[in-house]
């Protein structure tokens, strides 16, 4: 008798402790490998909470619907998976009820579709037809025009083509993760069509940097360099690697893009300035001599990926990203606000300590999510 009470008692004292053991787990709701005391992960949530309190308590900016949001939402879709709480997905959820998974109201134009990346992404997760029915309605249409305009920045070309770079993170993102959603590789490969025909348009094979549009071809900087725009080559890094990270690896057009992404990442890498940032004007940093954080946190999110996928050499570029992550979270306030984000425009421009935008989180947040996978991967025997 003694020795069945002494089992049952051990039994019940092993059953509180696994079952103490669950409850301080599930308290934890983070995934495996990721530590929530570790500083990058902080950083990630004191921004991205910053963000949303400063939504809830003094409202959007823009239009939900608008590309400036489109940017962050990306950027707080990968925080979520990190985060691994539920509460930041209903945050985006809540979003798109709102605006009954509708996308902007200029159908075939980039900027108004960049919500769908957010849309297909969510589908993904929870598989309700209802958050892609109007964004997948749009691409059906999409994927069948001609596009054989010329993109010359005229008769408001950017409302039906690709034309200027920043649509290179806006649209093509969208289109591969509705392909990835829904199976239809029709979507990516349009996506892969438009952006050739884009690049053709605005690369510099000399540079391999883009132009932000037709209109910069013959602009001079102070210094008489051309205009390349910080924060314009980030959309279009930071759409390279959200396209990249969907497509499959046999797609014809892969190989293509990794050579381009290298070329890229070579030559923005060489430019970055001393204080770990790019500022606002690629090759005439000296007339924007502040920090910019936009421009910045998609080149260390674009490099830190391509570190992690064993397409760029670590040891070439793991000390840009590192100096990148510094500057990014130097420029963290104490309450969590992101500053020296470069207002909305086309072009670089001044920034100060206090400017922020809801894009510069999205591209903080991406840039911290691979900052976290290149840090764990590192820890691995």
């Amino acid at each position: 008798m003694k020795k069945h009470l002494s089992v049952s008692f051990h039994t019940i004292l092993i059953m509180l402790l696994l079952a103490n053991i669950a409850a301080s787990a599930k308290k934890r709701y983070h995934k495996p490998g990721v530590n929530p005391s570790d500083s990058i992960y902080q950083y990630m949530k004191k921004v991205a909470d910053w963000q949303w309190r400063d939504l809830e308590t003094n409202g959007w900016k823009n239009n939900q619907k608008d590309w400036t949001n489109g940017a962050m939402y990306t950027g707080m879709l990968a925080w979520a998976n990190i985060a691994h709480d539920d509460s930041y997905y209903q945050k985006l959820v809540k979003v798109g009820d709102d605006n009954q998974w509708k996308i902007g109201n200029h159908r075939h134009f980039a900027d108004d579709y960049c919500i769908g990346q957010m849309y297909a992404q969510l589908y993904k997760k929870y598989k309700n037809p209802r958050y892609i029915a109007d964004f997948k309605s749009m691409a059906d249409t999409l994927v069948v025009l001609p596009h054989t305009e010329p993109l010359l920045w005229v008769n408001n070309i950017h409302l039906r083509e690709w034309a200027w770079c920043d649509a290179l993170f806006m649209g093509p993102p969208a289109l591969a993760y509705l392909s990835q959603a829904t199976g239809d590789a029709r979507y990516l490969d349009k996506a892969c069509k438009l952006w050739w025909k884009s690049s053709g348009y605005l690369y510099s094979n000399d540079q391999h940097l883009f132009f932000r549009d037709s209109r910069y071809f013959t602009q001079k900087e102070k210094n008489g360099k051309n205009v390349f725009w910080s924060r314009g080559n980030g959309w279009v890094m930071g759409g390279m690697v959200n396209l990249l990270s969907v497509m499959p690896a046999n797609h014809p057009d892969r190989a293509k893009f990794i050579r381009q992404f290298k070329q890229m990442a070579a030559s923005i890498a060489r430019l970055q300035q001393p204080d770990g940032t790019w500022h606002a004007s690629l090759l005439d940093p000296d007339s924007y001599p502040t920090k910019e954080t936009s421009g910045t946190g998609f080149f260390c999110y674009a490099f830190a990926w391509g570190i992690n996928q064993k397409i760029l050499l670590y040891n070439e570029f793991y000390p840009v990203v590192a100096k990148a992550w510094s500057a990014l979270t130097s420029a963290v306030h104490a309450d969590g606000k992101l500053g020296y984000v470069q207002p909305q425009g086309a072009a670089p421009e001044k920034v100060t300590a206090d400017d922020t935008e809801v894009y510069g989180v999205g591209a903080f947040l991406l840039a911290g999510t691979e900052m976290l996978k290149l840090k764990n991967n590192a820890l691995q025997p």
